[in-house]
């Protein structure tokens, strides 16, 4: 028998409705323990906000002009969403927007009202329930009656959530113990916790391993005799693409590897490119040798997961550097220093950043690699810019911020036009107290609304943190800010006094120019 989605938008609004973490678990569990085996993967992927299509490239406009007039009674089943979403993710050619219309109207017709909401908010990226993965393995374990610790290492090395799901309701503790680390099966990359400065971090950590942070693209890159393979942070193989990495690793003499690394794309004086620019030799099947000479990539490994039959994940981070160090000559290893002494840390940054890359990593020298985690043994320490910009919309909260507006539109000022140039979003680095005075002050400032969003008056000035710039076909000034997050509002400044999209092109150009693009 086939799942109700109505019960997968009812679990969903359950966990959205309490700041517990023990309630989400629960109510994700219920909900998983009563889904269909061949479900269960669908069940995961949409309580945790993904589908397993991806994007579809439909747009929130579009989706709320297809909604139509909801089902008196919820009839959907996961399975029958799920097909219908496939066939508008298969859509191409000629006639292919009119077909994913016509499947979406359909899908909604048959949805209630509750489907609805529940369809469009997971199809936008905006169902914040407060699902994070973490939660999502503890719900899985409750759901399935096992160790959340054999939950979390089967995720870990198997690299997908939903595998992990599948295998634990239908084969319990027998199916995980099939999972272990393995080549040519990417596992999940650890992530790094944001510092505010170096001084902080080195606080946190005591004596540390300082490595530069570049900003490129996570590479894991596995290594079997000569077969050697490279995946993305996503786990996506994008061995093709990148020719001149695959072949540094099969000079190795190590005939086992599993390294974490990053590559970066350089400039002809070898100075990093952007991001953006790295990004363009990803996911290229064709002209690869053309875009080689183009944009020759670099690559700098800080880890060792796995060498010559040894899986090093839980050894010291010390150990692991030590077999990266032995492994690989050291044009591959990332530059990094040892230290505790927060002046030749300084320095270090210092460094880092006068040779074009964006920060350093600090890391604790006894920790385990803790694949899949966001933890407090990796610190980042990047340089941040900062931007007076002016509030012209914000939506309403979910989870432990409903009943708050927490999203901010963000706008610079036109001088040309009077008017203002969005230039993306944040909900980032908001405290309860000024969560709580923002939505009193935006409300006071409210032009319109719909059920998610509440368009204010171009009045209020907040002052916002951001790493660079990167160009954003999504916006109509062409560029977008990357991680920015809230410093505070300047009551100090009127909307006039707020930063113009004219010097938001001089910062993007400086950094275009201190990266030799």
């Amino acid at each position: 028998m086939s799942t109700p989605l109505a019960a997968l938008a009812e679990a969903s609004g359950r966990a959205a409705g309490t700041s517990s973490r023990l309630a989400k678990r629960d109510a994700i569990a219920a909900c998983l323990r009563g889904t269909d085996a061949d479900e269960v993967e669908i069940a995961v992927a949409w309580l945790s906000g993904e589908t397993r299509q991806g994007r579809i490239g439909v747009g929130w406009s579009t989706l709320s002009s297809l909604r139509g007039t909801p089902a008196a009674e919820p009839t959907l089943t996961l399975r029958d969403a799920d097909a219908a979403l496939g066939e508008v993710a298969a859509a191409s050619g000629k006639g292919s927007a009119a077909t994913r219309s016509a499947t979406l109207r359909a899908l909604f017709a048959r949805a209630s009202a509750a489907e609805q909401d529940f369809l469009v908010r997971l199809l936008v990226g905006e169902l914040r329930q407060g699902a994070l993965e973490g939660v999502m393995l503890d719900a899985i374990a409750a759901a399935a009656g096992l160790p959340p610790a054999d939950v979390r290492r089967a995720a870990m090395v198997s690299g997908s959530l939903r595998e992990t799901a599948r295998v634990a309701m239908a084969e319990g503790a027998a199916g995980l113990a099939r999972f272990a680390v393995a080549l040519h099966r990417p596992i999940q990359p650890m992530l790094a916790t944001p510092a505010d400065d170096i001084a902080g971090a080195m606080a946190k950590l005591g004596t540390a391993a300082l490595e530069w942070k570049v900003d490129g693209a996570r590479v894991q890159v596995h290594k079997a005799g000569g077969e050697v393979k490279v995946y993305t942070r996503a786990l996506k193989d994008v061995t093709v693409s990148v020719p001149e990495i695959v072949e540094a690793l099969q000079a190795l003499a190590a005939q086992e590897l599993i390294l974490d690394g990053e590559a970066v794309a350089l400039a002809a004086d070898g100075s990093p490119q952007p991001f953006q620019m790295t990004m363009r030799r990803f996911g290229r099947k064709l002209e690869v040798e053309r875009m080689r000479a183009e944009l020759p990539l670099a690559v700098y490994f800080f880890d060792c997961l796995h060498v010559d039959g040894a899986s090093l994940l839980d050894r010291h981070a010390q150990e692991r550097f030590n077999a990266l160090a032995a492994a690989l000559p050291a044009s591959l290893v990332i530059p990094r220093i040892v230290t505790a002494d927060v002046a030749a840390a300084e320095d270090f940054y210092a460094d880092a950043l006068a040779r074009g890359h964006e920060g350093v990593m600090a890391k604790a020298l006894d920790a385990p690699y803790e694949a899949g985690r966001r933890g407090a043994s990796w610190l980042k320490v990047k340089r941040a810019h900062t931007l007076d910009l002016v509030v012209l919309a914000a939506e309403w909260g979910h989870g432990r911020r409903k009943g708050w507006l927490s999203n901010l539109h963000l706008g610079a000022r036109d001088p040309a036009s009077g008017g203002w140039v969005l230039l993306g979003k944040t909900f980032k680095g908001m405290t309860d107290a000024l969560l709580e005075w923002q939505t009193r002050e935006l409300l006071a400032h409210e032009r319109s609304r719909d059920s998610y969003t509440v368009w204010v008056e171009p009045e209020l000035v907040v002052e916002i943190a951001f790493n660079d710039l990167q160009e954003s076909p999504q916006y109509p000034g062409g560029l977008a800010l990357r991680f920015a997050r809230v410093k505070g509002y300047r009551a100090d400044k009127e909307a006039k006094d707020a930063d113009t999209i004219d010097t938001v092109r001089a910062l993007h150009a400086a950094q275009a120019a201190r990266s030799g693009s």
